[in-house]
């Protein structure tokens, strides 16, 4: 990756760093507290904790097969999508970067997204939806956002982010089995409370607090995104142009399909979601208005304000 292409922003920098050590310190704190609640089995506490790294790990090394099944998207060549092989050519030479491979997801809903293990093994994907609505400079902007995902590692990111809630997850469910049958632990002649009902309680907080944090990092890793792909491009326009377009023309996908592509709103530059706000501590992306409000700044920056009007939505693409 090229450090003088895709810019750093100090402050949002800052931020994940402090979310994400707020996460580190949650997880041992947790595992801590299985340390103390079953001293005299320190088996099933490596068992929980092995379990739970394994699944964390199995869905690192596969999140690209994953995506591309989820979305029912395939891998084409660039005989198949010349146009679209080479904005993304043009914009790993700027960036310096590894070219991922490039997928299509026959679907109306416009969306992107970008995912894999490493920046060896990504994948960038557009929908057809997407080409369709947006101009050649929107794609591009779009496509900046993607790989500004893989420069930065940030499906390792996230997955190492969620590893304390995924853990916490699975010592909830061991402490309602524990509790279902029958097994009270070492408390229960002492007059204290079952350790099963004590992992459970700080299972469940472990888990809440986890999910409003790795929330609250993806909100970041976003509006990361968004800076770098605009300082990559120059032109923070179009890419404020193109999340008008999408947010806007979501509402008019039926809601059948935005529910059928809800598992993938982490990953998608605009989340699949109609007629609520984003504007909330669960949300996976920070609101348009926020967004929209960096890339004014950005525009600033570079000496270039952002245009007073978006084009329309459905406007016919270039790609």
């Amino acid at each position: 990756m090229a450090h003088t292409r895709f810019i750093k922003d100090t402050g949002l920098t800052a931020r994940m760093t402090l979310v994400m050590f707020l996460l580190g310190a949650l997880l041992v704190g947790f595992v801590a507290v299985l340390l103390a609640a079953f001293g005299n089995s320190p088996g099933l506490i490596l068992l929980i904790g092995g379990i739970g790294l394994g699944v964390v790990w199995f869905q690192w090394y596969n999140s690209d097969t994953f995506a591309m099944k989820a979305m029912r998207a395939r891998e084409v060549t660039p005989e198949q999508a010349p146009e679209l092989h080479a904005v993304i050519d043009r914009l790993c030479a700027l960036a310096d970067m590894p070219k991922p491979r490039v997928g299509i997801a026959y679907t109306d809903l416009p969306n992107a997204f970008a995912t894999g293990r490493s920046p060896n093994r990504a994948v960038v994907c557009v929908t057809t939806g997407l080409l369709d609505r947006l101009s050649a400079e929107e794609v591009e902007a779009v496509l900046a956002h993607e790989l500004s995902h893989v420069a930065h590692r940030d499906v390792l990111v996230m997955t190492l982010a969620s590893s304390a809630g995924i853990i916490a997850g699975m010592a909830t469910r061991g402490a309602q089995y524990g509790a279902i049958f029958g097994g009270r632990g070492r408390d229960s002649n002492s007059g204290g409370a079952p350790v099963w009902l004590v992992v459970l309680v700080v299972s469940m907080v472990t888990y809440a607090i986890s999910f409003f944090l790795t929330r609250l990092l993806s909100r970041y890793r976003e509006l990361c995104a968004d800076r770098s792909g605009a300082f990559l491009t120059g032109k923070p326009s179009a890419l404020a142009s193109a999340l008008t377009k999408i947010t806007g023309d979501i509402a008019s996908i039926p809601n059948k399909d935005l529910r059928s592509a809800q598992s993938m709103n982490a990953f998608f530059i605009t989340p699949a979601i109609s007629g609520m706000s984003l504007k909330t501590l669960t949300s996976t992306h920070p609101s348009l208005e926020q967004r929209l409000e960096q890339l004014a700044k950005i525009s600033a920056e570079l000496g270039r304000p952002l245009d007073g009007g978006f084009p329309q939505p459905g406007q016919p693409g270039q790609l």
